[in-house]
């Protein structure tokens, strides 16, 4: 007797089998790399598809998609990782940027990765969520602001905001399904933020470098006075960094980027009420270890 035929899956149609979890990412992989994989792998988990299933939609071997998924050996190029994005559905621009930057961080010259960009053939226009798109445009000014204020630096600060929202694109779903949009977007900036801040040898991240930049310092009437007041901000501004999470971005937003206190619940996500509370117990206690300071600058 024949054996029953099998029903030929539909195009396009996950399987039935649910496929095993990749394997966890490589530690050689660099952290702008894992910044773009993780959300892959994430929407290949959720998508249902085996590893055989990537196999017949991308076109490419079984091995080389399980090192992709891996971070493991050469940093992809963008054939391969482009073939897997759109096997799995994902915006192209915002994964592609992040690739880039990962390409840059893995020592990728800029000819490799124009090369690599060019030889494969452009796709559509992404369809960029309206709301992520609002979110964008009214956050992007105070998240900059909070950034340069830790990273002394505006193409460090402006890489770090796009940073959170292409990822924030490529997680959408997830964003609009928490408890709060605007908090999760929050904090996905400023994890991305301090992950690039110095840290003191204590430990706590090193905001001391703002100093040099306040106004107050800047109008010394001389050398020795600048100098001086250089060291007392150098040590208040140190004092911030050592203060709750919460009151830490609360105050860095409030008295170095100058955001007025009516704006800061709706940037960081939390009810007026709270953040008011943030701001008091913050006050109080840098008035402690420094009364003399003026936190209005």
């Amino acid at each position: 007797m024949n054996p029953p035929l099998i029903p030929e899956q539909p195009a396009g149609e996950p399987s039935s089998r649910r496929g095993r979890r990749p394997e966890p990412i490589c530690e050689t992989a660099g952290a702008a790399h894992r910044t773009w994989l993780e959300p892959v792998r994430s929407r290949f988990v959720a998508s249902g598809l085996t590893l055989d299933d990537l196999v017949g939609r991308s076109g490419y071997s079984k091995t080389r998609l399980s090192e992709l998924l891996r971070g493991k050996g050469y940093y992809p190029g963008w054939e391969i990782t482009y073939s897997v994005v759109r096997a799995l559905d994902i915006p192209v621009g915002p994964l592609l940027r992040l690739w880039k930057a990962a390409a840059v961080e893995a020592e990728k010259t800029p000819a490799w990765i124009s090369t690599r960009i060019r030889a494969v053939q452009p796709a559509g226009h992404d369809e960029q969520p309206l709301a992520h798109a609002g979110l964008a445009q009214a956050m992007w000014h105070p998240y900059s602001a909070y950034a340069q204020a830790f990273l002394q630096s505006a193409p460090r600060a402006r890489q770090a905001v796009a940073e959170t929202f292409d990822i924030l694109w490529l997680n959408w779903d997830e964003a609009t399904t928490s408890p709060d949009t605007p908090r999760h977007a929050w904090t996905l900036l400023r994890t991305k933020v301090l992950a690039r801040t110095p840290r003191h040898p204590a430990g706590h991240y090193d905001l001391r470098a703002a100093a040099f930049s306040t106004t107050v310092q800047a109008q010394a009437p001389n050398l020795v006075e600048r100098l001086a007041r250089i060291d007392v901000f150098a040590r208040f501004f140190d004092a911030i960094a050592r203060l709750p999470a919460d009151q830490m971005d609360v105050t860095v937003l409030r008295y170095l980027c100058g955001i007025a206190p009516t704006a800061i619940p709706g940037i960081v996500g939390l009810p007026p009420a709270l953040t008011h509370t943030l701001d008091h117990h913050a006050r109080w206690a840098l008035n402690d270890l420094f009364p003399d300071a003026e936190t209005q600058e």
